[in-house]
């Protein structure tokens, strides 16, 4: 008989962060209940994540929604990504909606479950899925990335002849900045160092005549000429990350499955 493999036979630690506490108790009881599983649990609030991940270290964090407001849960999924990068970030959403998906997957999430209408069992499917390095998405929400990969826009700065004052990496730097992304981050997504960011800016001030970040994005709206970036070229989920699964094992379409739960409103 062959002896369990590592991946088998070690236990997925998981963090329950919701600050409903009900929730959080009620799920963190269930999934206790389910053999190879360690959990902790913490409130949904970024320090207290944050604490609670120097205390224990974990392979999966889920993540509610809560009552917080949209922003300030992608600038927690934010913080977490780039405080701990390998750790799998699964969002337990209510509801959702295509800037939600968005800027969730931009800003580290692998797994959106929707908590709401799916089942307990498919929560285990996820976090396995997540923990072997997989995305997990039902089709509405995958619908939302690859319509957002497939006509995400790049600033190009122009000069009075319509000739480009920028590189093509500079261009790329310079949209992601524009949109918010930090130094961290946009090295991250373009595969480079994050001293090479902090130099394109540099020579993107110096191009522009100007000094910060701010002044760079007030320029970039008002010069820039909105492109489309072909897919082979966008480096906001790189290929090697793109491995996604079915939610359930019984449906086929491999970009994900439509659970039944409907989006917010717009």
């Amino acid at each position: 008989m062959k002896a369990p493999s590592a991946a088998t036979s070690k236990s997925i630690r998981v963090l329950v962060a919701d600050s409903n506490q009900t929730q959080s108790q009620l799920m963190s009881s269930a999934l206790r209940r389910q053999r190879g599983t360690k959990v902790t649990c913490c409130r949904g609030e970024l320090s207290d994540c944050l604490h609670a991940l120097r205390a224990a270290p974990v392979d999966i964090v889920l993540l509610g929604d809560g009552p917080s407001d949209q922003p300030q849960l992608i600038d927690s999924l934010r913080a977490l990504h780039a405080s701990y990068p390998s750790i799998g970030l699964i969002l337990l959403l209510d509801g959702f909606d295509r800037n939600l998906v968005v800027d969730a997957i931009r800003a580290g999430a692998r797994g959106l479950f929707c908590r709401a209408c799916q089942p307990f069992r498919a929560l285990c499917r996820c976090i396995s899925v997540v923990h072997q390095g997989q995305f997990w998405a039902n089709t509405a929400q995958m619908g939302y990335v690859i319509e957002a990969l497939s006509s995400a826009p790049t600033v190009r700065v122009i000069n009075t002849k319509g000739e480009g004052l920028l590189t093509p990496r500079e261009e790329q730097v310079a949209g992601l900045v524009a949109e918010g992304t930090g130094n961290r981050e946009v090295a991250q997504q373009l595969g480079i160092k994050e001293s090479t960011v902090k130099k394109s800016l540099q020579r993107i001030y110096d191009k522009l005549g100007v000094s910060n970040r701010v002044e760079l994005v007030l320029y970039a709206r008002a010069n820039r000429e909105v492109e489309k970036i072909p897919s082979t070229v966008t480096t906001r989920l790189p290929a090697e990350r793109l491995a996604l699964t079915c939610v359930e094992p019984g449906q086929v379409d491999i970009l994900g499955t439509d659970c039944g739960c409907n989006p917010k409103a717009n």
